[in-house]
C-alpha cells in the first residue's frame, strides 16, 4: 500500500524581540490543532539555543489533512505568526496533492519524493 503521509520541516527565523509572542502563538496553535485536527499525526516545535531560529515538524494522514490544517491555520493563525516569525525553508516530504501545492506555493517549498527506505 502506498504511503499517503505528508510531512515537512518548516525552518522560521524569530523576528526581534518576539520570541515570548511566538511561544503563546506556538501553545494555542498547538493546542488548536491537537484538538480539532484528528488528521495531524505529528505537531513538534523546537528552538536554538540562541532562541533565533524555530524548526517545526508535521506530518499529516494524508493531502485531505493538510489542507484542513491549513485551512484553520489561515483563518486563526496566520496574522499573529507572520508578525512573530520569518520563514526561511520549507522542505516537504511525501506525494502531496496539487491542492497542497498550491496551497504551499508562496513559501517556496523544496519536495523531496520518497526514493527508499523502510518504516516500521
Amino acid at each position: 500500500m502506498d504511503n499517503l503521509e505528508i510531512s515537512w520541516v518548516f525552518e522560521l527565523a524569530i523576528n526581534p524581540g518576539r520570541f515570548e509572542d511566538l511561544k503563546t502563538l506556538m501553545a494555542d496553535m498547538v493546542e488548536a490543532t491537537q484538538k480539532n485536527e484528528v488528521g495531524t499525526l505529528n505537531y513538534e516545535w523546537a528552538i536554538s539555543d540562541d532562541q533565533q531560529v524555530c524548526h517545526v515538524y508535521e506530518r499529516y494522514r494524508d493531502s485531505a489533512a493538510v489542507v484542513a490544517h491549513l485551512e484553520s491555520f489561515g483563518a486563526n493563525f496566520s496574522v499573529r505568526l507572520r508578525e512573530a516569525v520569518t520563514p526561511v525553508r520549507l522542505v516537504v516530504y511525501g506525494t502531496p496533492s496539487a491542492q497542497v501545492k498550491d496551497n504551499l506555493a508562496g513559501l517556496g517549498p523544496v519536495y523531496m519524493a520518497p526514493l527508499g527506505g523502510f518504516r516500521r
